[in-house]
């Protein structure tokens, strides 16, 4: 079998997995993993906007951060999903961006879960561990940027979710916090919405894709949505020993159904068939003007490039399957990082605002 240039298919997805995993050994250790850099907590966060809820679960109590909507309305929600460097503080949605401010003036309420550094938001099956011995990540149970900081391998304990003990994460979004949230809150538990950015975005399709009567629409932004495509487990197995030290396998064995699960790719069929209304965006890599000329730049525009390939696989497979119920944006400009995911929101809404509730 020959591919589409007179080269063997098999030389090529060698040379494309090659490729993935040199783009990751240079972007990786320089400090920025597959959802951007760690950053103190800026000007943005408010701590009177917003309210801490904490909510139990199997993998201990969790917080999430509430911003109710400036009408008062309870039927109106959405989740947002932080990326791979999630810290267990705040969300990076709250620590870099406005967007929650935005989506409450139009009348929705926003629910942010704190924590799930390197879980792309899933059940595991075990805590990350290396041949029985727990990872020296980073990832656990401590707050601030001590905790949050740097590549898990280089410091740290391996306490904590995920470490100690086993992630279950989409557990606890569709059932722990959704109906914690309907019971003391009296959120509407069905028609929700979900976006998130990198892992978050992949995690906001599978949310939608398998719990179609609480999520109605998803948004995923530079996600990894053909993470079984040649070199993708190997590049998110660096990732993740980077973000926290956690290890892929015991997220999901290798090519196996669960893993198969969790690609959008496969299960794009389910996103049609729910006619779960989605938008999907990823930047072309290129820096604007705003952007540094400095090694974060150059890291975030390989790791958007790779990303957007991604993205364009999804696009490509959601139109062989004759699928009528996605807004693609792919901006001329833009690389992997806050900036562009906080313009893709504003973006975002007023399709979001029309198709949840």
């Amino acid at each position: 079998m020959r591919g589409v240039i007179g080269r063997p298919v098999w030389r090529l997805r060698g040379r494309l997995k090659r490729a993935a995993l040199l783009s990751l050994a240079i972007l990786l250790p320089a400090g920025l993993s597959v959802a951007g850099p760690d950053a103190p907590a800026s000007a943005r966060f408010d701590p009177g906007f917003g309210f801490d809820f904490w909510v139990d679960s199997e993998m201990g109590p969790i917080k999430s951060r509430v911003f109710r909507a400036a009408d008062g309305n309870t039927g109106r929600v959405v989740y947002a999903l932080d990326g791979m460097r999630a810290r267990n503080d705040l969300s990076g949605w709250e620590i870099d961006t406005d967007v929650a401010r935005e989506l409450t003036k139009w009348n929705i309420n926003v629910v942010m879960p704190v924590g799930g550094r390197s879980s792309f938001y899933a059940d595991w099956n075990a805590p990350s561990n290396f041949f029985g011995l727990g990872s020296s990540g980073s990832a656990g149970g401590a707050t601030g940027s001590a905790a949050d900081s740097g590549s898990g391998l280089a410091s740290g304990s391996g306490a904590g979710p995920g470490l100690s003990t086993t992630y279950k994460w989409e557990t606890f979004l569709t059932r722990d916090l959704r109906w914690a949230l309907r019971d003391q809150l009296g959120f509407n538990p069905n028609g929700n919405g979900v976006f998130g950015l990198s892992m978050g975005g992949s995690a906001a399709l599978s949310l939608a894709a398998y719990h179609p009567d609480q999520f109605r629409y998803a948004g995923s932004y530079s996600g990894y949505l053909n993470v079984s495509a040649p070199g993708m487990r190997e590049a998110l197995r660096v990732a993740m020993l980077d973000a926290g030290g956690f290890n892929i396998d015991a997220m999901a064995p290798p090519w196996g159904p669960q893993w198969l699960r969790m690609d959008p790719f496969v299960f794009a069929p389910l996103l049609r068939d729910n006619n779960t209304r989605l938008w999907i965006s990823a930047g072309s890599g290129l820096p604007g003007a705003a952007d540094a000329p400095d090694m974060n730049t150059v890291n975030a525009m390989g790791l958007e490039g790779l990303a957007l390939a991604n993205t364009r696989a999804f696009q490509a497979r959601m139109a062989a399957l004759g699928a009528h119920n996605v807004t693609y944006d792919f901006p001329a400009v833009g690389v992997h990082n806050w900036h562009y995911w906080t313009d893709e929101v504003y973006r975002m809404i007023p399709d979001m605002s029309a198709n949840i509730g």
